[in-house]
């Protein structure tokens, strides 16, 4: 496993070569040692219209899966989190990605505009899903970006069905049972807190996703949230928590991995602490971990450019 950490330089972030830096400014330059974090960098404009691409719609099982597809290249397969919608990616990480890929992003089964079933859920199923979802669509192999929850379902998908996955990479990931260091039980029953309106549980959450001195220095989440409007039964979201606490550690098939395969945490994140993605990174044989100083559960939204970068450096380079 190769490890990357926040350092203090006066160079712009670049990971070519094996160097990177964390935790930028909106000029390029990096944060000052305390890792305080700063104003995002607004990426390169695109001529692709994300939310305004048309939503479509592929039988998997007994289900209807809704995605979007966009932009040129080798595929890109984005797996959506806990109780997240396609609309929750950052718009921003998306047109870049589309300029040098075809993305693709779903909504999982019984979230947003996907259709649900009486079919326990678990882990298992949400991988045969993409599995399936992927040959409906054309796509059997792709590279395979997953965050949080999502992170779980791209790794029971290399496990399940290798022949899907190309490169993997596992934002704000966690190995499961007994090796995994947990979040605070008050953080969890926040996650896992289904009441009140909308606004009430949105709020709620970015409370989760981002460091409150960040969110301080940012306090209108319009400037960097996108726009949701896809709703999601909260009886649907529930029986998503009750699919993760069920699900079992990952630690006896790790070594097996061999796809060349990124980890992406932020050193503040208390969803998915950064010592899970590292506990992973040491048992693939071929993997790397990068950790963000200043960074959340939602660093992608907190530093779009920085995510951009180290994604693509990883996808781009035939010897990472």
């Amino acid at each position: 496993m190769r490890k990357f950490s926040p350092v203090t330089s006066g160079i712009t972030l670049c990971l070519i070569a094996a160097c990177l830096i964390c935790g930028c400014t909106d000029t390029g330059a990096p944060a000052d040692i305390t890792g305080t974090a700063t104003a995002a960098t607004p990426l390169t404009a695109d001529p692709i219209d994300i939310e305004n691409v048309t939503v479509q719609t592929a039988s998997v099982d007994d289900i209807q899966i809704a995605y979007k597809e966009f932009g040129d290249g080798p595929p890109l397969v984005l797996i959506m989190g806990y109780a997240g919608t396609m609309d929750m990616w950052d718009v921003r990480v998306l047109q870049e990605l589309a300029r040098h890929y075809r993305v693709v992003v779903f909504d999982n089964r019984g979230m947003g505009l996907s259709t649900s079933s009486e079919k326990e859920y678990t882990i298992s199923l949400f991988a045969n899903d993409t599995a399936a979802f992927m040959e409906a669509i054309g796509r059997e192999k792709a590279h395979i970006l997953g965050w949080s929850m999502g992170s779980d379902i791209a790794l029971a998908l290399t496990h399940e069905h290798p022949e899907r996955v190309d490169k993997l990479i596992l934002y704000a990931a966690d190995p499961g049972g007994d090796e995994s260091v947990p979040m605070d039980p008050e953080v969890e029953k926040a996650l896992l807190n289904t009441s009140g309106t909308p606004m009430e549980r949105g709020m709620r959450l970015l409370s989760l996703l981002f460091p409150s001195d960040w969110m301080a220095q940012h306090p209108s989440p319009e400037e960097y949230f996108p726009n949701v409007t896809e709703s999601t039964p909260a009886e649907n979201i529930a029986r998503q928590g009750e699919a993760m606490g069920a699900r079992k550690g990952v630690s006896a098939w790790l070594g097996t991995v061999t796809q060349p395969t990124l980890l992406i945490v932020g050193d503040q994140d208390i969803l998915a602490r950064p010592a899970n993605s590292f506990y992973i990174g040491e048992r693939i044989p071929s993997a790397s971990v990068v950790q963000i100083r200043g960074g959340g559960h939602g660093v992608m939204y907190q530093y779009p450019e920085d995510f951009t970068d180290i994604v693509l450096t990883f996808l781009e380079l035939e010897q990472w």
